[in-house]
């Protein structure tokens, strides 16, 4: 289902009318809206017409065949690509809009194998079609792909067919295991450099877990140094400090960068400080446990991290943690510039405590889990200290019922948004779970409830 570009209704689901072979005249009544608001089409007067004639004359307005142009072509861009390809042979003037270059600025293939996947899939005849008639138009391309090797392979295949491309925005997603890992690492790489090579206008690339390497990268940088804005490369086993040097010395408008922690350094940092290279706006970094127990984290030196405040002071340091809590041992000893920092598995008392000490630029937090030991001191230093906050998500891990209240006080309406489970808030002698949520409310100056754990 989906809202019509000027009534504002919804339509009919044009899958299944297209699915039968046609469209009933007789289920058109919200589309004669459209067709009624566009100055494309002349409105009957009614006075001077019978109501036989009223009915023949709304006929024929109400004829699919007869919408205008450029209201088709709206409606094709809420469809999904399957849906839009059916519809192509409904008429002529379907087909004539099907082929209008504007639809394909957008697309995303969808690959993977129906024997094991609920997901739709791209038929490899209309992939075939796409890449013959609309490379050159495409501009906003993402590929998802399963957990299979094969659906990865196709992407590939694709990919290295886009010789005539100009995309602008480039994303590999895996909605399962990494598959495009399982790919062979030449075949991965030469079918991502047809597009590197070719498109010349590459503004923003998401690649994680992907075999891309530093050769690849380089090429990226020779084609696409003027344009490229955001690159998303984390969990890219074979991209070294180097490979991401290269990008920082050369892509000046450099906006956004993702990367696993083991890529960064004091020589990466201080290049993306430099005054001639990169002025970050956003830099997400996943630290990741690889080989739990069996990997000591480097430690990155506090001038590092205050050349690149000092040169980029709006940039946003996103951090995604997911480690075991003996492997936290390096970090937030010393002053962080993190911004937002999301903790996926279990987190020590000790560690948030640092990290309130330690993180006085912090915006947003999210801890996932944390145990059984009440985090009501942690909490009310993270207030005491980190000014700016205005986030926060807590979800398998305890606070009082006073602490979080007097958490929420010291914030005020600053706090914009609060998730917290109700298995969180721990009741006391002062307040009990059916008190909080009026508390909360009034610090917020908006009615706030814990969230629930739905029941299926």
């Amino acid at each position: 289902m989906f809202k019509g570009p000027s009534a504002g209704r919804r339509l009919p689901e044009f899958g299944h009318f297209l699915r039968l072979g046609g469209m009933k005249r007789n289920s058109l009544s919200v589309v004669n809206k459209i067709v009624q608001s566009s100055p494309a089409v002349k409105q009957p007067k009614l006075g001077f017409y019978s109501s036989l004639n009223q009915t023949h004359m709304y006929t024929v307005l109400l004829d699919w065949g007869s919408l205008p142009h450029h209201v088709v072509l709206r409606i094709f861009q809420y469809l999904p690509l399957i849906d839009r390809a059916q519809a192509s042979s409904v008429c002529r003037r379907w087909n004539e809009v099907f082929h209008i270059p504007d639809l394909w600025r957008k697309l995303e293939f969808e690959l993977n194998q129906s024997a094991t996947s609920y997901f739709k899939f791209t038929h490899p005849d209309l992939i075939q079609q796409i890449i013959k008639k609309h490379a050159a138009h495409l501009q906003y391309v993402s590929f998802k792909v399963d957990s299979s090797t094969e659906s990865a392979e196709a992407a590939c295949d694709i990919l290295s067919q886009l010789v005539n491309c100009s995309i602008q925005t480039l994303g590999l997603i895996s909605t399962a295991n990494p598959s495009f890992m399982n790919v062979s690492k030449s075949h991965f790489v030469s079918a991502l450099t047809v597009v590197f090579v070719n498109s010349k206008s590459l503004s923003s690339i998401k690649i994680e877990d992907t075999p891309v390497d530093d050769p690849s990268l380089k090429i990226l940088v020779a084609n696409n140094s003027d344009t490229l804005r955001l690159l998303k490369m984390s969990s890219c086993p074979y991209v070294s400090s180097d490979g991401i040097l290269c990008v920082a010395d050369h892509c000046q408008g450099l906006r956004e960068l993702a990367l696993n922690y083991y890529i960064l350094s004091d020589e990466l940092l201080l290049a993306l400080s430099s005054e001639t290279h990169v002025n970050l706006e956003h830099l997400r970094i996943d630290v990741v446990s690889e080989n739990p127990g069996k990997i000591k984290f480097h430690s990155i030196k506090k001038q590092s991290w205050d050349a690149l405040i000092k040169h980029s002071p709006g940039v946003n340091v996103v951090m995604y943690f997911f480690l075991y809590e003996e492997e936290f041992e390096t970090f937030f000893k010393e002053e962080s510039p993190v911004t937002h920092l999301y903790f996926g598995q279990s987190v020590s008392k000790a560690i948030l405590g640092r990290v309130g000490l330690n993180c006085p630029r912090l915006i947003e937090l999210v801890v996932c889990a944390n145990g059984l030991q009440t985090l009501d001191n942690e909490l009310i230093c993270i207030a005491e200290h980190c000014k700016n906050l205005t986030a926060l998500g807590l979800s398998e891990c305890e606070v009082s019922c006073s602490a979080f209240i007097e958490f929420v006080r010291l914030y005020g309406r600053k706090l914009t948004q609060l998730s917290v489970m109700e298995e969180v808030l721990i009741p006391d002698d002062d307040y009990s779970l059916d008190k909080v949520h009026t508390e909360v409310s009034k610090y917020l100056g908006r009615t706030w409830f814990p969230d629930v754990m739905p029941l299926w």
